[in-house]
């Protein structure tokens, strides 16, 4: 049998420069013309409402015809001020385009993602600034993580006037959009193009490597501020519950596409001939894509339920598997050993039983393979949150909040992945900050809303 075959430089540098280019090139104004003409600019636009941030997506469609690229981008960004980011890696063919009416004529839907992308980006390329300050109102609001949630709801409270101070666990703001993102995907510097242009605002004041819970207290912020939003993200990663899982050949899929986004030279990540990736998240087929475009000759997912139940979208397991991974479901891990060199992963094939839960069929089989990826969710870092941990209502192992993103402490809000019933989307956290901020505003203004 093999030994284990891990290394770098498995490509040369022409085929990783050009595996790692622009996902979806950007429209040109010609095809942004031909595609913006086949919206049918519907007054009840189901676009719109699809879409979780409420962009007038006929609206920035009609300017983008009329050549105002720059009324485009307002009317896109000042609902979701990532937008640009957010037409990058949203899943519009499950929000917006999915809704989109052509569907129902059997044509295929608008490229709502490439228009936004095509508006937005004659924005962030001029480095023109749409938004202004209101009147400082000399409250300061702690923003707890730099994430989409984070630099959101700091956008929309220094637009209110507030003052507002983001303290970020990384060296570089941006939470998964920087660190957590297929590279693929965002080409260019783009995460950080982007939140400097976010930045320019004022009023904000970034603190790098600043950690919740051992670097700055929820307690302490709580007194210091006026207000704190909490945007920590999922900082555990979840563990398979199996032995030899601490071996090193045994990775987190999240600390690898952040190592893959960060490095220089891609061909200097070591890389495994054959890698099983377990999970059926965005995360999962993008560490199983990512392996595949360093050189990797065979990646697999397996998953323990069938495709429909995938967190990845339907076109984000297709695209997976056209990249050449291969996808398996209906089977869990049950046991990780050490064979001549390479780790043996045994699963058991799994079925619903008639009640709804998933049972292992008792039948078997194993792979040998060189690395294996853990790519099945996090949850918070409960020591993040200090003494005041069980001060929070909680469930599943995060913060339940209400239509305002306010927890069950007062003065904190809180929004992004470490709140329940997030569906870990750039987008969804991006609103989340933005409701949060406006909540925030109204009850330092005394204008408390209904906690509905």
């Amino acid at each position: 049998m093999s030994k284990a075959d891990i290394k770098t430089g498995r490509l040369s540098a022409e085929e990783i420069a050009q595996n790692f280019s622009d996902m979806h090139p950007p429209l040109a104004r010609p095809e942004a013309l031909i595609e913006s003409d086949r919206c049918y600019f519907c007054f009840d636009a189901p676009c719109t409402v699809a879409c979780p941030t409420g962009i007038d997506v006929p609206g920035f469609i009609q300017k983008i015809r009329s050549n105002n690229l720059h009324g485009s981008a307002e009317t896109i960004l000042r609902e979701n001020i990532m937008g640009g980011m957010c037409a990058r890696v949203c899943p519009t063919e499950v929000l917006c385009e999915e809704a989109c009416v052509r569907n129902t004529h059997g044509d295929r839907p608008v490229n709502i993602g490439q228009l936004q992308r095509y508006a937005t980006d004659a924005v962030l390329t001029s480095n023109t600034q749409l938004f202004r300050r209101a009147t400082c109102t000399g409250k300061t609001i702690a923003v707890v993580g730099g994430g989409p949630a984070g630099l959101s709801c700091a956008h929309r409270l220094a637009m209110l006037g507030h003052d507002v101070v983001v303290f970020s666990r990384d060296s570089k703001p941006g939470g998964l959009n920087e660190y957590g993102i297929a590279a693929y995907k965002t080409v260019n510097d783009f995460a950080q193009r982007e939140i400097e242009w976010i930045l320019d605002i004022g009023g904000i004041e970034v603190r790098a490597n600043t950690i919740l819970g051992a670097d700055v207290m929820l307690e302490d912020l709580r007194h210091e501020f006026d207000a704190v939003f909490l945007g920590i993200g999922l900082g555990g990663v979840n563990d398979l519950g199996l032995g030899n899982e601490d071996s090193d050949v045994v990775l987190n899929a999240v600390d690898f596409i952040a190592d893959l986004r960060q490095v220089e030279d891609k061909g200097s990540l070591p890389v495994g001939r054959r890698v099983v990736v377990i999970g059926g998240g965005m995360t999962a087929v993008d560490v199983a894509v990512q392996s595949k475009r360093l050189g990797s000759e065979e990646v697999q997912i397996v998953y323990r339920r069938g495709p429909e139940n995938m967190g990845a979208s339907r076109l984000e397991q297709e695209f997976a598997q056209t990249s050449g991974v291969t996808i398996r479901h209906w089977a869990m891990p049950v046991k990780l050993e050490p064979v001549d060199g390479l780790t043996r992963v045994w699963f058991e094939d799994t079925q619903f039983d008639e009640d709804g839960s998933l049972r292992s069929t008792g039948d078997s089989w194993f792979v040998d393979t060189d690395i294996v990826f853990k790519a099945v969710g996090q949850a918070i870092d409960q020591d993040t949150l200090g003494s005041l941990s069980d001060a929070f209502e909680q469930k599943d192992g995060k913060l339940v909040v209400d239509r305002h993103r306010k927890t069950s402490l007062d003065g904190v809000w809180a929004g992004g992945d470490c709140i329940y019933g997030h569906d870990d989307l750039t987008v969804t956290a991006v609103q989340d900050g933005k409701l949060a901020a406006v909540s925030i505003d109204r009850h330092l203004r005394g204008e408390e809303a209904d906690n509905g």
